[in-house]
């Protein structure tokens, strides 16, 4: 069997320790030795972007925002369905995970930081929802694993109460919120639903029609 080959490693501002590994042409992202990502796994990301983008991608100068690059995969799909005139904010943590996409994880996803409508926001996803008010057509998460945060603590911030005002202040008229998940979260739902989203859940395998784990991805409408 091929040995799994370190590529890279970093420390979140928590301490989680980061590694991104290779296997042949398999990559994947770990968390404290943990699976967070892997380069097979990116039919629910394709997803995510699919419905998250179904409105923003009827609309003139739409303006996504993609939280949480990963392997670009959510970025690249976003890119793919959106219009030629669309603005998509990408905001990520790790300026290492940058680094990756900008290295050996650039072609995996057609490297989606050149295309000249990506804006890239280095930084904390909160901090940048915070200073935004009203100006995203759609925003899409897929930071940590979903409502239930893994790889970052603070990550929760995003799905609380106070975090659904925040994220609803940034969203224009009739802006959709998609949040991708690796579980089921009735809480969640609950909680979008009183914070004034109409909710649907789309339940996803993780390679689409080829299998793999189910995943969950939360839609909910302004």
């Amino acid at each position: 069997m091929i040995p799994w080959e370190l590529l890279g490693e970093a420390r979140t501002p928590e301490g989680t320790h980061m590694t991104l590994t290779r296997r042949g042409n398999e990559y994947m992202i770990l968390a404290d030795g943990k699976d967070l990502m892997s380069s097979r796994m990116k039919g629910s990301e394709e997803e995510l972007a699919r419905v998250g983008c179904e409105r923003a991608c009827k609309l003139e100068n739409a303006c996504v925002l993609v939280g949480g690059l990963g392997m670009g995969f959510t970025l690249r799909a976003t890119l793919d369905v959106v219009p030629a005139d669309a603005k998509v904010v990408v905001a990520e943590l790790m300026p290492i995970v940058v680094e990756w996409n900008r290295g050996p994880l650039g072609p995996l996803a057609e490297h989606p930081l050149a295309d000249r409508r990506t804006q890239l926001e280095v930084g904390d996803v909160v901090a940048l929802l915070r200073r935004s008010r009203e100006r995203f057509d759609a925003i899409l998460l897929d930071v940590d694993n979903g409502p239930a945060a893994f790889s970052q603590e603070s990550n929760a911030g995003l799905y609380d109460n106070a975090g659904l005002v925040m994220i609803r202040s940034a969203l224009r008229p009739g802006g959709v919120l998609a949040v991708w998940s690796a579980w089921d979260d009735r809480k969640f739902e609950h909680r979008m639903r009183h914070h004034g989203f109409t909710v649907e859940t789309h339940r996803v395998r993780a390679r689409l029609k080829q299998g793999g784990p189910r995943h969950t991805i939360f839609v909910g409408k302004t």
